[in-house]
């Protein structure tokens, strides 16, 4: 089981098993849940202290898959104890194979019928709706990346972007996937604004829209930081991210007048020199309060032609000043320097997260730049982009019409509208 939030669903089959005999559980592991559903809330250590104590269970083995038979094949057990939830989705191949495994020394499936009006999906929303605390929320992001494949992050601008990425969830053969996390984009938080991206919102606007969209979600929250301003002001911005419970601030290596990276060399941009940048990211990790918050360094060589020696130089020193990650950018529209770095970075630094932000090279898939090392993946600006053409189709044909009949059929009915906040479904 997962034991994330206990309810009487898993009361009656821990007293089913123990009505059997002597009761072992086996609790799935972080990533183990990661692998088809969200990151449970508490940590394994967490769970497993709650369903040690529970009355009946005798011990506590960390399963690490969804597949049980490697612990069945050590255990041997009489009786495997089951709600029969798991005959279909997901977890319908785990059955046939526990049935399979049992048969080799006579065990037996006990399924015990799911407790109706209850549900650990239902009191997942019910939590939704209550929120999260800044901490919980800070130290998710460290904990998805070391427990998922591949965590994947969405821009977010205001609150009703960040809902989507909070609420929606695709399958993909067989198994849920969603978003981990929002994405503060200076680029799309200026854009909203009417303002161009050369840091013109000062760091008061863009905790505001943090803000905003942490009063309606509870994934965590990637902050783009740009250059992260003058050194002396940088302890202040992380701190003021730690209180609201920000994850991550990116700071990328540039000097100057901030202008968009995929303008590439096409605008005058210059990289700052990697030991002053060093310099900054040691300032913001010596400000932070906590452990879990990270400073990931955003290295331009890629974008501004220095080549894959020099991404690769200022990684080392970007990591031996303190980075808990390293984004590496690329205008590319192939993926092939981004894997080089990553495939040479990877030797040198195992464990160092690497992020990316597949803008141009937007053909490859998540499961690909997983298998090439990448651990977090930004979808930087599509939201933004999503709703600026629409607006526009829409506002053209109203005037072109003199009424928006016409323009009804490229909008969501207000009923819908509506129902993306939940408090209006109450």
């Amino acid at each position: 089981m997962s034991a994330d939030l206990i309810h009487p669903g898993h009361i009656n089959i821990i007293e089913r098993a123990a009505s059997l005999g002597e009761v072992t559980v086996g609790l799935l592991t972080d990533a183990a849940i990661a692998s088809y559903k969200r990151l449970p809330f508490m940590t394994y250590s967490q769970r497993e202290t709650v369903v040690s104590q529970l009355k009946g269970v005798e011990r506590v083995v960390a399963q690490t898959t969804l597949d049980y038979v490697p612990n069945l094949e050590k255990l041997q057990p009489q009786y495997v104890v089951h709600g029969d939830d798991w005959a279909t989705g997901v977890q319908s191949k785990a059955r046939e194979r526990v049935i399979a495994c049992l048969q080799n020394w006579g065990g037996k499936l006990v399924e015990v019928p799911y407790t109706q009006g209850i549900s650990s999906t239902q009191l997942n929303g019910e939590l939704k709706k209550i929120g999260t605390t800044p901490n919980n929320r800070l130290s998710r992001l460290r904990r998805l990346i070391n427990e998922k494949e591949i965590v994947r992050v969405l821009e977010a601008h205001n609150g009703i972007s960040a809902l989507i990425a909070e609420d929606l969830s695709v399958d993909r053969n067989g198994i849920p996937v969603e978003f981990d996390g929002v994405w503060s984009s200076s680029l799309t938080d200026s854009t909203a604004r009417g303002k161009p991206d050369i840091e013109a919102v000062d760091i008061s606007a863009r905790l505001s829209t943090t803000n905003e969209i942490f009063e309606v979600t509870t994934k965590p929250m990637i902050f783009d930081g740009d250059t992260g301003g003058r050194i002396e002001h940088l302890p202040f911005t992380v701190r003021s991210l730690e209180r609201l419970g920000v994850s991550a601030i990116v700071l990328e290596d540039k000097e100057g007048l901030k202008r968009n990276s995929l303008f590439g060399t096409d605008a005058k941009q210059v990289q700052a020199d990697p030991h002053e940048f060093a310099q900054k990211l040691g300032a913001a990790k010596q400000s932070q309060i906590t452990d879990d918050f990270m400073v990931i360094a955003r290295i331009e060589s890629l974008i501004l032609e220095q080549g894959h020696e020099d991404a690769l130089h200022r990684a080392r020193i970007y990591v031996d000043a303190g980075a808990d990650a390293i984004l590496i950018h690329s205008r590319s529209s192939s993926p092939h320097e981004v894997v080089t770095f990553a495939s040479a970075f990877r030797q040198e630094f195992p464990e160092t997260p690497i992020v990316a932000v597949p803008t141009m090279y937007n053909q490859t898939s998540d499961i690909e730049l997983a298998s090439a090392g990448v651990n977090v993946l930004i979808y930087a600006n599509h939201m933004l982009r999503a709703a600026y053409p629409n607006m526009m189709n829409v506002a053209r044909q109203i005037l072109e019409d003199g009424c928006s009949a016409r323009a009804e059929s490229m909008l969501e009915p207000i009923a819908s509208v509506l129902s993306l906040v939940r408090e209006n479904n109450a």
